[in-house]
């Protein structure tokens, strides 16, 4: 009897692996067949209807990612991306790894046809990757005239049970979309963006390598700490700004002789945040309407540098500033004016974004026009003074590691007397290693420096002095301020 039993169950198990076997081979004929006379395109049909009837059949929901809704990109799709590239264990056959030359790090990222189990909140997850060829697509690119064109849709399928859909919107792709944020800010780096000189209205980015801290600025310390506590002040307000109606920007701006250190200062912001820094030259814009192209195309969390803003004579007088159209479109001349700069910085157009910090830096503050000072468009107003003695006291620590010196309190009294710069301070100390030497030649440089000064002041009292005429010769003006580059108004 139990040998008869036996005997049943391994025939039917011989027969139930024969009857796997056959439908095993069946399968590899069908896909051998499919795949050497069936249009890709029908194949794919099989493969996603297959796919689908098994994914009813046991309750399964899949979400379709794509790369691309248009011409916009994904951004659910870019975080998932990321995402996953960070989650992928030994445990993966296939991934995919590029560097590009602005990256520090080698980026990973799924294969396609490739497959992820994740596990959320004890729930699992399967991801895929999949790329369907299609029809080449034209798509126009606004901002430099030209176009881009696709052939293939890419996107990620996101496969779990239906109960867990809630699950999947409110908790899962939220926090796939924050934590692909958090980690993209710590493997950022900052780079810095100028207007490409052939495809204009177009940036083009290079790291930022500037080593500029404010541990290393030459500045006051009470000024430091404040900028430092407005900046962080800023980054942590966005539902205030939200609720009362303004848009989430930040305007500074930085006034004093040239190597006063404005653009270290710039340099210490963007890495003290972690922010792109946007370098626009005024000058160089033909038009509001490029400059409108530009300014739309920055992106959150970036600070926008107007330099040498002076310099721009067009914003000085509104009413001699305004564009003009020749006849027949034959010739047009253009030019960014006044009002057409402000709405960007503080109308409508200012909206644009969030996050972002707008700093505009001048030599002579008094040539600017008043429109331009008002709160809401240079909120912070920043005196890049002359060299101070704490100024003196961190660049002799910086340049030469000395804090105590018995020359050091006879130089402050010099500084005091003499209008010299954190910059050449700097270039002085630079030139020897030997704390005696450098700090003995610093003594002489002060001396010629306050024998200049006498010397201007006496022109000035005989009238032989003449300040440059900024009205009358705006381009030479414009030249030397390039040369010359190194709620309510806070004034530091």
């Amino acid at each position: 009897m139990y040998s008869s039993s036996t005997e049943s169950k391994m025939a039917m198990a011989k027969t139930v692996v024969s009857s796997i076997g056959s439908v095993a081979a069946a399968s590899m004929v069908v896909r051998s067949v499919a795949r050497d006379y069936l249009p890709p395109e029908f194949q794919d049909y099989l493969y996603y209807g297959f796919r689908n009837f098994i994914n009813k059949l046991f309750r399964q929901l899949t979400v379709v990612i794509y790369e691309f809704d248009g011409i916009q990109e994904n951004d659910i799709y870019n975080a998932a991306t990321f995402y996953l590239g960070s989650r992928i264990s030994t445990k993966t056959h296939r991934i995919k790894i590029n560097k590009n030359t602005s990256d520090e790090n080698v980026n990973i990222a799924m294969e396609i046809k490739d497959e992820f189990v994740d596990i959320f909140n004890g729930v699992k997850f399967k991801w895929s990757l999949v790329s369907k060829e299609q029809p080449t697509t034209k798509y126009h690119n606004y901002n430099n005239g030209g176009s881009t064109s696709r052939s293939e849709q890419r996107s990620l399928e996101l496969t779990f049970h239906r109960k867990h859909k809630d699950l999947v919107l409110n908790e899962y792709l939220p926090f796939i979309l924050n934590d692909a944020k958090t980690r993209k800010l710590e493997e950022k780096t900052v780079k810095i963006f100028t207007v490409d000189t052939y495809q204009r209205s177009v940036w083009t980015p290079v790291n930022l390598d500037h080593p500029a801290t404010f541990a290393t600025l030459a500045m006051d310390i009470d000024v430091k700490e404040r900028v430092m506590k407005d900046l962080d002040r800023f980054v942590e307000r966005r539902e205030f700004y939200r609720k009362v109606g303004k848009a989430w920007k930040r305007g500074y701006l930085l006034y004093g002789p040239p190597g006063t250190g404005k653009s270290s200062l710039v340099a210490a912001m963007a890495n003290y945040l972690n922010f792109d820094i946007y370098d626009l030259e005024l000058t160089d814009i033909w038009s509001n309407a490029e400059l409108r192209r530009l300014l739309v195309t920055t992106a959150n969390r970036s600070i926008l540098v107007v330099e040498d803003i002076d310099c721009s004579a067009e914003l000085h007088d509104r009413e001699d500033a305004k564009e003009v159209v020749r006849e027949n479109d034959q010739y047009q001349e253009y030019r960014v004016t006044l009002s057409g700069f402000l709405n960007f910085i503080d109308g409508l157009w200012s909206s644009c974004g969030d996050e972002r910090i707008i700093i505009f830096t001048t030599n002579r503050k008094d040539k600017l026009d008043p429109a331009l000072l008002r709160p809401g468009r240079m909120d912070v107003h920043i005196n890049m003074s002359y060299c101070t003695p704490s100024g003196f006291r961190l660049l002799v620590s910086n340049y030469l590691g000395i804090t105590q010196h018995s020359l050091l309190e006879q130089i402050e009294d010099l500084i005091g007397e003499a209008e010299v710069t954190p910059a050449e301070v700097a270039e002085q100390l630079l030139q020897e290693d030997d704390p005696d030497v450098a700090l003995g030649g610093l003594i002489e440089f002060f001396d010629v420096k306050r024998n200049e000064a006498k010397e201007k002041a006496k022109m000035i009292r005989e009238g032989r002095f003449l300040e440059p005429d900024h009205t009358r010769n705006r381009m030479s003006y414009r030249s030397s301020c390039r040369r010359g580059r190194g709620g309510r108004t806070r004034r530091w």
